[in-house]
């Protein structure tokens, strides 16, 4: 989501180890970022880079691209079908999925509904609307309806566990993210929910706080 119109093969070498504490090990597994409501898959450059810079391989960073005016079920049907191309082109068997606003709802919806929680072991939402915003009641699109405060598509994806099966679930929030309103929306029953410092709805995609704590929250 971006805000109100502005809601927002062969796998490469693979180092062993980065030099730092918190940089990429045999064992991290490959990320796939998902962007939100306008966005599109270049909101992720400076992120990448950074997990680049503490070791990652590109084959281990995808930066998904997608429609997000159709409804987030969709969605999340396509994200299978891309977290499957991405067990297979690395060979490992799960995945880390980093979403900004919108797309942790069609992530989420993939995780409880397309039995997503098998293949993922960590799940990161910066500036979900996940119990839903007012900025989503100015846009018109198939998804729009969707983030609504209320909505029958959150009111079902809420229901019982909101952090079901074995991922680690976390997410941040903003004070001051003028588009996720309430801020209370984002934090989720059984993850660990982080408020930041004081950065805008699409600073949390360059803040370098909120990049480092994603990092090490993904990478135990």
């Amino acid at each position: 989501m971006a805000a109100a119109g502005a809601l927002l093969a062969v796998q490469a070498s693979v180092p062993a180890q980065a030099s730092s504490t918190s940089g990429f090990t045999l064992d991290s597994n490959p990320i796939l970022f998902v962007h939100g409501y306008n966005g599109g898959s270049s909101n992720w450059n400076t992120m990448a880079d950074r997990f680049r810079a503490d070791g990652w391989p590109s084959s281990h960073l995808h930066q998904w691209n997608y429609d997000s005016r159709q409804s987030n079920t969709i969605t999340a049907q396509q994200l299978s079908t891309e977290v499957d191309r991405v067990l297979a082109a690395t060979g490992a068997d799960q995945v880390d999925i980093v979403s900004h606003s919108m797309g942790g709802l069609s992530s989420r919806y993939y995780l409880k509904n397309l039995d997503g929680t098998a293949k993922t072991e960590a799940w990161v939402s910066l500036g979900g609307p996940n119990h839903g915003t007012d900025s989503a009641n100015a846009c018109f699109d198939t998804s729009c309806p969707e983030m609504r405060i209320g909505s029958s598509f959150l009111t079902a994806l809420n229901s019982g566990d909101e952090t079901p099966g074995a991922p680690r679930y976390a997410t941040w929030w903003s004070p001051c993210d003028t588009v996720i309103n309430p801020d209370s929306s984002v934090s989720l029953s059984g993850a660990v929910n982080t408020k930041t410092s004081c950065v805008s709805h699409t600073g949390l995609l360059t803040d370098a706080t909120v990049y480092a704590q994603t990092r090490d929250m993904i990478n135990r």
